[in-house]
């Protein structure tokens, strides 16, 4: 079906992927050892942001004074779901590979 056309009206909309299943491990390339390897899979989590950062002291900042706020405060994101990033640890030498994954609500690994 092409995508610009709509469905038939006794189908709904295809819905984003709530939960996709991840090994823990997989076979891929790894480029320090330039060949094909187990990996370890994680899913990758940021970390606590510095509140005394530059960036964060310089938005503080933006946000007082006469006139008030410099840009106006996102209420709402425009996305229900972000691309999960996933880390892969080669087993014989340790080194680590980030691969953008794909969007779903979450990722699942060990299945």
């Amino acid at each position: 079906m092409d995508k610009r056309t709509p469905p038939p009206p006794n189908q709904p909309f295809p819905t984003v992927k709530e939960r996709t299943k991840y090994p823990k491990e997989i076979n891929t390339y790894c480029p320090k050892c330039k060949h094909h390897t187990a990996h370890a899979v994680a899913v990758y989590k940021a970390g606590k942001q510095r509140t005394l950062s530059w960036g964060a002291r310089r938005q503080e900042r933006r946000k007082h004074g006469y006139g008030g706020q410099k840009f106006p405060e996102l209420k709402r994101t425009a996305k229900t779901t972000k691309k999960a990033l996933v880390k892969l640890k080669c087993r014989t030498c340790n080194y680590t590979i980030e691969r953008l994954g794909i969007r779903l609500r979450k990722l699942e690994v060990g299945a």
